[in-house]
Order: C-alpha cells, then sequence, then structure tokens
C-alpha cells in the first residue's frame, strides 16, 4: 500500500487523508451544507467563483472543488442519458461547474455524446432541476462545442469495452 492519497474519479484531486473533518484540537471551520459552502465561493471572488476541474480548468491547473460543487456533481450523478444508461458525471460530460455572485446563478458547461444528440433538450433539464436541488439559484446549462471521447470518462470501461 502506497502512502499516495487516492485520486477521486469524478474530480480528479486528491482525496485528502482526513476526509471527516480536521484533526481533534483543531480550529472548526463552518460547513452546515451547501449553503455555507455558496458563502465560501462568493467570499473567494469578487464577480464569480469558478470551480473548474480537469484539464478545462485555466492554465491545466486544478483547485479543489467546493463543498457545493461536490454537491452539485453528487447530485448529476442521478441525471442518465437514456440511450447509453450511465450518468453525466460518468460519461465525463459535465466539464465545469462555475458559480456566479453577480447575479448568483449556477452555469453548467456540459458536453453531449454526439453533435446532434436528440435527448439534448431532456439532459440540460434534468441537469438543471438536479442542480437547483441542491443549490437554489438560478441555473444556465450551455452546450460545449467540442467532441465527446470516451478518454474524458473517468472510467472508460464502463462502456464494455477496452479502448
Amino acid at each position: 500500500m502506497s502512502d499516495k492519497p487516492g485520486i477521486n474519479p469524478h474530480t480528479g484531486q486528491p482525496i485528502p487523508d482526513e476526509p471527516f473533518g480536521p484533526p481533534q484540537g483543531a480550529t472548526p471551520t463552518p460547513s452546515a451544507g451547501a449553503g455555507a459552502a455558496f458563502g465560501a465561493d462568493a467570499a473567494n471572488a469578487p464577480g464569480a467563483s469558478h470551480a473548474a476541474t480537469g484539464p478545462a480548468a485555466a492554465g491545466g491547473e486544478t483547485s479543489a472543488p467546493s463543498q457545493q460543487e461536490l454537491a452539485v456533481r453528487a447530485a448529476l450523478e442521478t441525471v442518465m442519458d437514456p440511450e447509453i444508461n450511465l450518468s453525466v458525471i460518468d460519461l465525463g460530460l459535465i466539464r465545469e461547474v462555475i458559480f456566479q455572485t453577480d447575479p448568483p446563478r449556477t452555469l453548467i458547461r456540459m458536453m453531449l455524446t454526439t453533435p446532434f444528440c436528440p435527448y439534448a433538450p431532456q439532459l440540460m433539464a434534468d441537469v438543471k432541476q438536479a442542480t437547483v436541488s441542491v443549490v437554489p439559484q438560478e441555473c444556465e446549462v450551455e452546450i460545449m462545442p467540442d467532441a465527446w471521447s470516451p478518454d474524458l470518462m473517468p472510467d472508460p470501461g464502463l462502456l464494455g469495452f477496452s479502448f
């Protein structure tokens, strides 16, 4: 067993050594659900709080996702592609989750598995509904023109064949 922390397949970020809070005796930080996370996000950026993950992050750098982004991504695991029967998270379709503060809204940038996917309107509505269920503010879903490939998936083996 190695001393290196594991990697979260959904965010590409290292899994913290202390997943259940600070060590005993450390000063606790507020963590009262998505509302507290949103307050932390709003405090960190003048116009918008960008929580991008993976190569989509500016300059190839990644920052640790906020509690709010983790909550949104967890909710998006329930949004299934009707043809492939995998979630938009498992397919790697969600590329960025951005929390803007002026005006307050959530921007989800996602891809489609095919350029003219007949289920695009349904997927967009489902992504919007799942996001609003955990972050009660306006949500916009933007479809990116980039081509999707199984390489964007955290685990391409979920498709049932290797690449």
